[in-house]
């Protein structure tokens, strides 16, 4: 999965970004870079942490997230001149766009817009996505009439009916997230990557003083933001040093703010909750392993995660549910009390399921 974090200037996507991949995103002279980064981020996941305990295997591997830092949206936003291509080029190829909302006074790093009003820069940036889709299919709207008017092909004919479907929501100012498609028209329009359909998870900055409000402050704002979007609230500095400590003093660190873990980890489930995904694992002596899949995957395909020789040999899973598991402490005992089943290519694999694939090649 890829994660987009962007934001308007001096929201906080570099020290976030640093954060997650617990290096420093800036300069010797403290000035954050301006180019695209990127990096990989293992999932933290508790039950995977157990299962490595209980196999002592020779590795564990965590599920991963891939984090871009995109530049451009800022100044050059609200002049008039559109999002920039190179914030664009970067954002639509993401599973999910981040966005970073200001709410902390800096006097060192003005806000672009002048004052806080983390509720003014949600709509705003709201409206410049709905401005750039509505760009792109206005414009293929001219060329498609033009060209349906020579050609009559139907899958053109077809497209110039979605888009002009998709043309009136979004001079209601709605998203095409909320457009209700069956699955050919999303596929005539997928090759446009519209922001305005990816999952969106826009994220308060908060002042470190704040951090015992952050339940409220997210409750606060859950009607305020665009639907099918979420909402979460951080102060990224305090994650920034949580992430610098030691496990113990970092402990030490949670028990004195009163918050019992980082905000970064249930970014990550926010993250994985918008997108609609969710993982399994498989054990051995060898390694522990969580693997990401959409919820609603039958196990043959999700077997495909694993290698593609399993997803098409695939004959029957042997699952259990995690909580089953340590109830039961082994996979011997799970088979003895019956819990540990088989299941057909037609079974939805559940979130923490432990999988073993039997398949014939």
């Amino acid at each position: 999965m890829q994660i987009g974090i962007a934001g308007l200037q001096y929201s906080g996507k570099s020290t976030l970004f640093a954060t997650l991949l617990k290096h420093k995103s800036h300069d010797e002279q403290g000035k954050y870079k301006t180019e695209t980064e990127r990096g990989i981020v293992k999932v933290p996941d508790s039950r995977l942490d157990k299962l490595t305990a209980i196999f002592n295997p020779k590795k564990q591997i965590n599920a991963t997230i891939e984090y871009i830092k995109v530049p451009g949206l800022d100044q050059e936003g609200h002049k008039g001149s559109g999002l920039p291509a190179g914030f664009l080029s970067n954002i639509k190829t993401v599973d999910l766009v981040l966005v970073m909302i200001r709410d902390f006074e800096s006097e060192m790093f003005p806000h672009p817009m002048q004052n806080i009003d983390p509720k003014r820069d949600i709509s705003f940036i709201h409206s410049e996505f709905i401005l750039n889709d509505l760009a792109i299919v206005e414009a293929r709207i001219e060329k498609l009439e033009k060209l349906v008017m020579k050609t009559q092909v139907e899958k053109d004919k077809r497209e110039l009916v979605v888009l002009k479907k998709s043309l009136q929501f979004l001079e209601q100012e709605k998203a095409l997230r909320e457009l209700d498609l069956d699955e050919q028209e999303e596929m005539l329009i997928k090759g446009y990557q519209f922001i305005t359909q990816k999952p969106i998870l826009f994220v308060l900055n908060i002042a470190e003083n704040k951090v015992a409000e952050t339940n409220k402050i997210i409750a606060d704002y859950k009607n305020l933001i665009p639907p099918g979007t979420m909402v979460t609230a951080l102060s990224a500095e305090i994650e920034k040093e949580i992430s610098e400590l030691d496990q113990k003093d970092a402990k030490t660190f949670l028990e004195d703010l009163k918050i019992s873990e980082p905000a970064t980890e249930k970014l990550i489930r926010a993250t994985y909750e918008l997108v609609g995904l969710q993982s399994f694992f498989t054990v051995g002596d060898d390694e522990c392993r969580a693997w990401t899949i959409k919820k609603n995957t039958r196990a043959q395909k999700a077997a495909g995660e694993i290698h593609s020789d399993m997803e098409k040999g695939f004959i029957r899973a042997e699952v259990v549910a995690f909580d089953e598991f340590i109830q039961h402490g082994s996979l011997h005992a799970c088979k003895e009390k019956g819990v540990l089943r088989l299941e057909g290519k037609e079974y939805i694999v559940q979130d923490g399921d432990i999988i073993s694939v039997r398949f014939n090649v």
